[in-house]
């Protein structure tokens, strides 16, 4: 049964909420659950991560998809299913006309990520709005939550990016690098700032392996400048030393940060969408999560690394606690990376089988789909 949506988004982290809006709605219509408007309040930052965008334009289309430029006074027919993305307030025109709609709309609330337990006792959950009511939609990592957002086909489509190896050469060539040398590491590094990580590019320049770190433009990179002695450096950059060479990125659209990820043995990434994806792609990674007040970003840290690390042995799961809480704590992680190549194999596989574990109680279109028939 095809529904039509609204997703409302206010782009709160530059590319974190409207990366999670975006993905959805295109899995949504690509997957043909109905047409999706997606209302953005911040178009030029959406046009970072969709170059396709014309921040100037108040409604376009791309991907199938409409985009409406949102403005506090927005006034419009609601869809039959309404999405507000991490509790962004919606217009009150718009909210009226919701309450006056017959029959009325369905109204979620697409929560924020967290692994925490009081989440399955939460997802689903109404909240009266008058004539409607709310539900509190929450992704999760258990069958009792909402899942995680995965397209049909994504597993499928790294899994033979990640046994092409061909295609690997071409990608790295289109990135001005040579294939992977024997021992040799690649990073990615997509995170906020972060006090560890000098300390970091301290133990990838004086090791004993090539390392070489693929950074986007974005908040880490001026750190790593620094830490390597120079002042600014553009996209298309090598600054080498020691063991360690850093290739400097562009700005890249989604599909292209996906194919980063499939590629690296090894990815730092940051907030929820990146997250996640780094997830999908069956690689070893470290997670920078959004600082919180009161340090509570560090409550939900411990809560996925409860569920993340369980299959594991538990030196390595201690290891792997010890680097991320480092990175997230703003601690030296150079005496904790020596441990690397003596861990990576049994954190390799277990990066591996994580995915199919995870997408075993469908993904997060699949559960939502299944939920809005319950309730339209």
């Amino acid at each position: 049964m095809p529904f039509a949506f609204d997703i409302f988004c206010t782009v709160v982290d530059n590319f974190g909420d409207i990366g999670v809006t975006w993905r959805l709605a295109r899995q949504l219509h690509d997957e043909g659950h109905g047409p999706v408007r997606l209302w953005v309040d911040d178009l030029a930052s959406f046009s970072r991560i969709c170059p396709a965008i014309d921040p100037a334009r108040e409604t376009q289309c791309e991907q199938g998809i409409t985009i409406q430029h949102w403005h506090a006074d927005a006034d419009r027919e609601p869809a039959r299913v309404v999405i507000e993305a991490f509790a962004c307030e919606l217009p009150a025109p718009y909210k009226a006309r919701m309450q006056a709609m017959s029959p009325p709309p369905a109204w979620i609330n697409l929560e924020y990520l967290s692994a925490e337990a009081w989440v399955e006792g939460c997802h689903a959950l109404p909240s009266p709005q008058g004539r409607l009511n709310k539900y509190f939609f929450f992704p999760g990592f258990t069958e009792r939550t909402g899942g995680l957002l995965c397209e049909r086909d994504l597993l499928a489509q790294r899994a033979a990016w990640q046994a092409d190896q061909a295609g690997l050469a071409a990608y790295w060539a289109s990135l001005g690098l040579a294939p992977p040398a024997p021992g040799e590491l690649r990073i990615s590094l997509f995170a906020y700032e972060s006090a560890a990580v000098p300390s970091l590019i301290d133990a990838w320049r004086q090791g004993p392996h090539q390392v070489t770190l693929l950074v986007p433009v974005g908040r880490a990179l001026p750190q790593v400048l620094a830490a390597l002695g120079v002042e600014a450096a553009q996209p298309g950059a090598r600054v080498q030393d020691g063991a360690l060479t850093v290739a400097i990125l562009p700005m890249t659209d989604q599909a292209g940060y996906d194919r980063l990820l499939w590629s690296c043995d090894l990815n730092i990434v940051r907030g929820e969408d990146s997250f996640v994806r780094a997830q999908w792609a069956a690689r070893p990674f470290l997670w920078h999560i959004y600082p919180q007040e009161e340090d509570y970003h560090l409550v939900k840290l411990e809560a996925f690394l409860a569920r993340y690390l369980a299959p594991l042995p538990a030196p390595q799961a201690s290891w792997v606690q010890g680097m991320m809480l480092a990175l997230n704590q703003g601690e030296s992680c150079k005496d904790l990376w020596q441990k690397w190549e003596q861990y990576r194999e049994i954190w390799g596989e277990h990066a591996a089988q994580w995915p199919r574990d995870l997408i075993a109680g469908g993904d997060l279109v699949t559960r939502l789909v299944k939920f809005l028939e319950t309730k339209i």
